[in-house]
């Protein structure tokens, strides 16, 4: 029996180290392909223009020791500094080297392989977790953003290591089991661990990625209280009890530093960033597509005549108004956002090659179809949707109000990757005539 575990734990660190090192390698060889091809003339920084280059400008700015920054007047709290500070790592190790970020990336992408396994083995078990980091290596759309000077790749390492922690202390059914001791010290351990300090390090996560993409605050805290709540029985309320409490208390340490700097630099308690609102109207405006279009905010120039705090707050008004206004055009756009989230083919006019569409289409199809297979066989099990189906569902929620986009149903799809490979492992047993799995 010993013999047959340590066999199968062999063969299945070999599966997986040799998962993250085609991972890499694909990465890699990406990384290599978008820098010749932003290089050439006229010479860029990312493939999707816009955003990469405010990251890289705040990177400069940290390293430089100079304000937290953006334009003039200047944006003090924009955006959040997590991918700013990788940025700003790779500029003081290698320079302003767009490639040298890349390569960095490259990494932080296979690590999030590395993290979708792990996730999947604790949900489910080994198989599992190697079919969803294989899928997550191999996918074209993930690789290719891994090197992409956007925040979508770190975000999804974040987030899979703060659903890993939640998976940790709640007790998810068919999880792989955990050697256990019997003394009284390891038991007092055990629970000390599963009462306060491991929600207390899934807190810290959760706000950490925060500081990469805002919108986890909400996402990650909602995923951490279904999950809790459904696992714990009504007999555990009072560790219920304790586990939201560490989950609360993690979440305002974490963030309490940046919460404090916004407060000093505006005025005002400001957890996240002055950007929703702005964000908010591009995606319900008059001239609102579902696509985004920040011309407005240059036309308009309030931040000439109002605070970065005011303009937030003007913006979210004039967004509500004009939905309260205009209801049934703010149906018709959510509809469209959700059309571009959902998409199976590229929205961005710089990937509309057919050759590309047919690839990013046949990554993305059999993800969702086993995907749904998956949801269908954990059903029953509320603490796994919410773990892997969660992320992908609700920021499509959030996103019928924000503008909609294949990018950023990305990051969600690698915890996704764990439910489309119960799914797959559940017919593949089916087929076999094995009776099915249930996650």
């Amino acid at each position: 029996m010993y013999r047959s575990r340590l066999l199968e734990t062999v063969v299945v660190n070999r599966c997986l180290l040799l998962t993250l090192v085609v991972a890499l390698a694909v990465r890699l060889i990406l990384a290599v392909a978008v820098q010749a091809q932003v290089d050439r003339p006229p010479a860029r920084l990312c493939l999707i223009a816009g955003d990469a280059e405010g990251y890289w400008e705040l990177a400069q700015n940290i390293v430089a020791g100079k304000d937290f920054s953006l334009y003039q007047p200047p944006r003090f709290v924009s955006r959040v500094p997590g991918f700013p500070i990788l940025l700003a790592l790779s500029q003081v190790m290698f320079g302003e080297s767009p490639f040298a970020a890349r390569c960095l990336l490259a990494c932080v992408g296979t690590a999030a392989c590395g993290f979708t396994y792990w996730l999947g083995r604790i949900i489910a078990d080994h198989t599992v977790g190697l079919l969803a980091a294989l899928y997550t290596a191999l996918s074209p759309t993930l690789a290719l953003f891994s090197v992409l000077i956007l925040s979508e790749t770190l975000f999804a390492a974040a987030l899979l290591l703060s659903l890993i922690a939640i998976a940790k202390f709640v007790p998810v059914p068919n999880a792989s089991p955990e050697p256990s001791g019997s003394s009284d010290s390891t038991s007092f351990l055990q629970s000390f661990l599963q009462k306060l300090a491991l929600p207390f390090a899934a807190g810290v996560l959760i706000g950490v990625t925060t500081l990469v993409r805002p919108t986890w605050l909400y996402v990650g805290s909602a995923i951490a209280i279904v999950t809790v709540c459904a696992q714990f029985p009504r007999s555990s309320l009072r560790q219920c009890g304790f586990c939201l409490t560490g989950i609360g208390c993690g979440i305002v340490i974490s963030m309490a530093p940046w919460t404090i700097r916004n407060y000093e630099v505006t005025g005002h308690v400001v957890p996240t960033t002055l950007w929703v609102g702005a964000s908010l109207y591009d995606g319900l405006h008059p001239a609102a597509t579902g696509d985004s279009d920040m011309q407005f905010f240059e036309d308009d120039r309030l931040l000439l005549q109002m605070s970065e705090y005011d303009v937030d707050r003007e913006y979210r008004r004039r967004a509500w108004d004009y939905a309260a206004r205009n209801p049934g055009r703010a149906v018709w756009l959510a509809m469209k956002k959700q059309q571009r989230y959902w998409s199976l083919v590229p929205n961005a006019a710089q990937f509309q090659d057919w050759r590309m569409k047919l690839v990013v289409c046949v990554a993305a199809l059999p993800l969702l179809i086993f995907g749904v297979c998956g949801a269908w066989v954990s059903r029953r099990n509320l603490a796994v949707l919410a773990l892997t189906a969660g992320p992908i569902l609700l920021f499509a929620a959030l996103h019928l109000l924000f503008v909609g986009s294949l990018r950023y149903r990305l990051p969600a799809e690698y915890p996704f990757a764990v439910l489309a490979a119960i799914g797959l492992k559940s017919l593949f047993l089916q087929a076999f005539g094995t009776r099915s799995v249930t996650a």
